[in-house]
């Protein structure tokens, strides 16, 4: 009967050892009923051949692979199903490295399934490989490891991961258009400054006409503009270098997030995304069977703005000192009171997970309304801006014109 040798995870974590069986199937099978989760499992004539082999394999990527967030969620989507199915996690990743499209996954799936063949955890294998998947995944996936309920939380995660990005993806396609709107009302007016306003003024130079005051100003500003174009390049150029020198202070993110929570309209949209991602997060984090205060502490990695995180740090000592999570909350000033009234409803049912997967759809829907109204609010004020420098323009031209016709006359 063939021999195997297997790493596997146990509850005192990673071991190896050797078992016999018929086929790799019976193995995997004599491995669960002693309730081992095998990362690797090779037979024992396999070892010389990949021992042989080895040398002349190519070497697997050392780097950081980086992936957008809609290969991420199909990576986590597709391994979620695979494990679900009952495929072993080094055999999901070996289907996964065998597909033919999204190389980046391809080669993520590659570099993983060659360090859980080595016998490295699944969660430090995501960690040292990929900086997508970020600190939350990880601590869930090692939890899952070590819990045996892999499949559920891949599944968890990557409806999590999908509502992000369709919340993402939503505030992005607001600010699309107004900011197309500012492009062409500059572009239009530097096309009037720059050439039309010149040309009719060398027309009317050539009567001997004069300008009105408007375009006089028009004329100065134009030849300012194209004698000092280059200063103010430099100056622009040096003004970001330096703002971005800034942001990379650490101690200049934390007045920098609150500055954009204060920014009008754009200041309530990033409160409200932020009320959505926590509550999905705890949702889905308890959800897992994580104790509040686990989840807490994964919660406050998650967090994206500085300002809100050091914030959000109260009320995790609060909650780990006793207090409730509703009253905590409410202590930092930082929570709307209906968020607060629906997680103390958790707390009165016993069911603190669904109360918060509701509270997040609830105030979904709310930042889906914010973001609406913000695009309808910009849009027309834009446009009204847009047509109002056209128009002034215009009538500078006109103005012009009507001069040159005179002067002819």
């Amino acid at each position: 009967m063939p021999a195997f040798t297997y790493s596997a995870l146990g509850p005192s974590g990673v071991i190896t050892g050797e078992i016999t069986a018929t086929d790799r199937a019976e193995a995997f099978t004599l491995l669960g009923r002693k309730k081992l989760q095998p990362i690797k499992l090779e037979a024992a004539s396999e070892l010389k051949t990949a021992s042989k082999t080895k040398t002349s394999a190519e070497p697997l990527q050392t780097g950081p692979i980086k992936l957008k967030l809609a290969q991420v969620v199909l990576f986590i989507e597709e391994l979620a199903d695979l494990v679900g199915a009952g495929i072993q996690l080094e055999p999901a990743l070996a289907t996964m490295e065998r597909r033919r499209e999204l190389s980046g996954i391809k080669t993520l799936a590659t570099v993983l399934r060659g360090k859980v063949r080595d016998g490295m955890s699944f969660a430090k294998a995501v960690t040292s490989t990929s900086p997508s998947f970020g600190n939350l995944f990880c601590a869930l996936v090692s939890a899952g490891e070590a819990s045996g309920s892999l499949s559920t939380i891949l599944k968890r995660q990557a409806a999590y991961m999908r509502s992000l990005a369709a919340l993402r993806s939503k505030v992005l396609a607001a600010m699309l258009y107004p900011a197309f709107l500012v492009v062409a009302a500059v572009g239009v007016s530097l096309m009037f400054v720059l050439y039309l306003i010149p040309k009719l003024t060398d027309m009317l130079d050539s009567t001997g006409g004069s300008l009105p005051f408007l375009a006089q100003l028009m004329v100065r500003a134009s030849d300012l503009i194209k004698s000092t174009w280059w200063m103010a390049l430099i100056g622009g150029v040096t003004a970001f270098i330096m703002f971005r020198a800034w942001l990379a202070r650490p101690e200049s993110a934390i007045p920098w997030a609150r500055f954009k929570l204060r920014l009008p309209l754009f200041g309530e949209i990033f409160k409200a995304r932020f009320y959505v991602q926590f509550l999905e997060t705890m949702a889905n984090l308890l959800g897992n069977g994580l104790t509040m205060v686990h989840a807490m502490q994964l919660t406050h990695q998650a967090i994206e703005n500085p300002h809100l995180q050091r914030e959000f740090e109260s009320v995790q000592r609060h909650v780990g000192e006793g207090v409730s999570l509703s009253r905590a909350l409410d202590r930092s000033g930082q929570f709307p009171p209906l968020l607060l009234d629906m997680v103390n409803v958790g707390e009165q049912t016993g069911d603190m997970p669904g109360a918060l997967s509701r509270a997040a759809e609830r105030f979904d829907r709310e930042l889906g309304k914010k973001i609406d109204t913000l695009a309808a609010c910009i849009q027309p004020l834009i446009v009204f801006v847009m047509a109002g420098m056209v128009g002034f323009m215009a009538y500078i031209m006109m103005n012009t014109i009507f001069e040159t016709i005179s002067s002819i006359k």
